[in-house]
C-alpha cells in the first residue's frame, strides 16, 4: 500500500491524525497504479454518472425487529420492540426507526428476501452471487463490475471505494474484484487493512514534484528511460498521479468542508456502540456523510459497513443502541440525496446477509435464519413508499412475492442504466459471464 502523508486533520472518526491516501490496490499482484490504471482502460469503459451506494449490516439483521414486526405473536417471537406508523398508511416499521418512519415515502421495504446462504460473510450482499460454484477467481462484488464495466466518472476519483472498517471475522470484509483483476480491486481511504508503505518526505504539495520517485518505485522504466520518459510524460503515470495528488478526492473525504447543519443531521460516531466494536464493528455515522460526497465527487459505487448484528444473546439491549443510530445514518443518506437531486441517480440498498429466528432463545438473542431476511432501498428513481413481499404471522418465510438477492442486483444494474441481456465481462477462461443471473428488475421498483 501507498501512503502519502500531510497537513494534521480530524478524520471521520473524529481522531486527529495526519492525513493520508492509501492505494490499496498498488503493487498487489506485482501490478503498479499505471499499470492498473491501464488495464482499466483496455476494458473498454463507457462512461456515466449513476452510483450505488450499499451498505452492509455484517451478522445478519433482524428482520423482526426492525421492519416486519409481529406484534400479535406470542412473546417468545413477537420481542420487546413494538411496531410505530409511517408517513405512508398502511406501513408500520420498528419503534427505533422513527426517521426512516417520518420518509417511509422514500424508502421500499423488500419484506420477503429469500435464498440467502447461511454464511456470515459479505459475499452475497457484495457479488448476488451463491459462494459455492464460484468461476476461477471468483465472482467479484459490484464496485468491481461497474469500474470495469463503466470505467472512472472523473480520472481523479476512482470508480468504487469501501469505506468499510477491518473487520476481525474476515469474510464480512467486502472479497473484491473476483475473475476481473487487481485492476478493479476498491480503493480503501485507510491504512488499517494492512501495513502501509509511506513516502518519507513526500506529501501532497510535493508529490507532483516527485513524479520520478513514484516511477522509480513502481519499476517501470530503467534508469536511464526513466528520465527521458519523464519528459515525455506517460498516460497512465499521469493518472497515478492525478488519483495520490488530486485535491477533489481529498476533499471530498474532508468532513470539516461539509456544512456544519448537514453533518449534525448525520449524528455523531460512535466507536464503542457494542462491547467488541473494537474488533472493527464500529457505527461511524460520519462514512453515511462521506458516501455521499464520495458519489457526488465521482464513485460509482461506495461501500459501507455498519457495527454488527449477530445477537445470539443480548438482541434488545443491542438493538435499543445500534438501531437508532442506524436510523440517524440511513434516514440522514436518503434525504441528503433528494435535497441535493441525487435521488434518481443514486441507489441505495441497506441488508445483511440472512435473517433471524423468531423464536428468542434463553440469551435473549435470535439465532441465524437463512429462509426469509428483508433490504431496505431507496433513490435511483424507484418507485418507493411500498413494501414488497410478506411473510407468516411469525416471520418464518416469505407467504408472498418472494425475492432474490439476485433480483436485487439486476434492479440495482437497470438503475445504473445497464443493459443485463447484452452486457457481459470474460472470466478468466474467456467466457463472457452475464452481470446477474436474473435479467430482469423488480416490477414494482422500475
Amino acid at each position: 500500500m501507498l501512503t502519502i502523508s500531510g497537513k494534521s486533520f480530524r478524520l471521520c472518526d473524529g481522531l486527529p491524525r495526519r492525513d493520508f491516501l492509501s492505494i490499496g490496490s498498488l503493487a498487489l499482484g506485482g501490478l503498479a497504479l499505471p499499470q492498473l490504471l491501464r488495464a482499466e482502460q483496455q476494458a473498454g469503459a463507457r462512461h456515466s454518472h449513476k452510483a450505488v451506494i450499499m451498505i452492509y449490516l455484517c451478522g445478519g439483521p433482524p428482520h423482526q425487529d426492525l421492519v416486519d414486526l409481529k406484534p400479535d405473536a406470542p412473546a417468545e417471537i413477537r420481542g420487546e420492540f413494538n411496531p410505530i406508523s409511517t408517513n405512508v398508511p398502511g406501513i408500520q416499521i420498528g419503534e427505533h426507526l422513527p426517521r426512516i418512519a417520518q420518509m417511509m415515502d422514500k424508502f421500499a421495504i423488500i419484506r420477503s428476501l429469500v435464498g440467502a446462504e447461511e454464511r456470515h460473510s459479505s459475499f452475497q450482499c457484495a457479488t448476488g452471487r451463491m459462494f459455492r460454484a464460484q468461476p476461477q477467481g471468483g465472482w467479484p462484488e459490484i464496485g468491481s463490475v461497474l469500474s470495469r464495466v463503466c470505467g472512472p466518472v472523473d480520472p481523479a476519483v476512482p470508480a468504487t471505494i469501501d469505506l468499510s472498517m477491518h473487520m476481525d471475522h474476515l469474510p464480512f470484509n467486502l472479497p473484491g474484484p473476483g475473475f476481473i483483476g487487481m485492476a478493479h480491486t476498491p480503493f480503501k481511504p485507510s491504512g488499517e487493512a494492512m501495513q502501509d508503505m509511506v513516502l518519507q518526505g513526500t506529501n501532497i504539495e510535493r508529490l507532483g514534484d516527485r513524479s520520478r520517485l513514484l516511477a522509480d518505485l513502481d519499476g517501470l522504466r530503467g534508469r536511464v528511460e526513466n528520465r527521458v520518459a519523464a519528459e515525455r510524460g506517460d498516460e497512465f503515470t499521469e493518472r497515478a498521479l492525478g488519483i495520490l495528488s488530486s485535491s477533489r478526492l481529498v476533499e471530498a473525504l474532508d468532513l470539516s468542508r461539509e456544512d456544519p447543519k448537514v453533518r449534525a443531521r448525520y449524528g455523531q460516531d460512535d466507536p464503542e456502540c457494542l462491547p467488541y466494536s473494537a474488533r472493527g464493528y464500529q457505527a461511524h455515522m460520519s462514512k453515511f456523510l462521506a458516501a455521499r460526497r464520495l458519489v457526488e465527487a465521482g464513485a460509482r459505487c461506495v461501500t459501507v459497513s455498519f457495527a454488527d448484528f449477530d445477537w445470539h444473546g443480548s438482541n434488545f439491549t443491542f438493538g435499543k443502541k445500534v438501531f437508532p443510530l442506524l436510523d440517524q445514518g440511513i434516514a440522514a443518506l436518503v434525504a441528503d440525496l433528494h435535497d441535493r437531486g441525487l435521488d434518481r441517480d443514486v441507489s441505495v440498498v441497506v441488508w445483511g446477509e440472512f435473517g433471524r429466528t423468531p423464536k428468542i432463545n434463553a440469551n435473549a438473542g435470535r439465532d441465524h435464519w437463512p429462509k426469509v431476511a428483508f433490504a431496505l432501498l431507496a433513490g435511483g428513481g424507484m418507485r418507493t413508499g411500498q413494501v414488497i413481499g410478506e411473510t407468516n404471522r411469525y416471520a418464518e418465510e416469505a407467504t408472498s412475492r418472494p425475492v432474490t438477492y439476485q433480483d436485487v442486483f439486476a434492479t440495482l444494474y437497470h438503475n445504473l442504466g445497464i443493459d443485463l441481456a447484452t452486457t457481459t465481462i470474460p472470466d478468466l477462461n474467456g467466457r463472457p459471464q452475464y452481470l446477474a443471473e436474473t435479467q430482469t428488475p423488480i416490477r414494482e421498483l422500475v
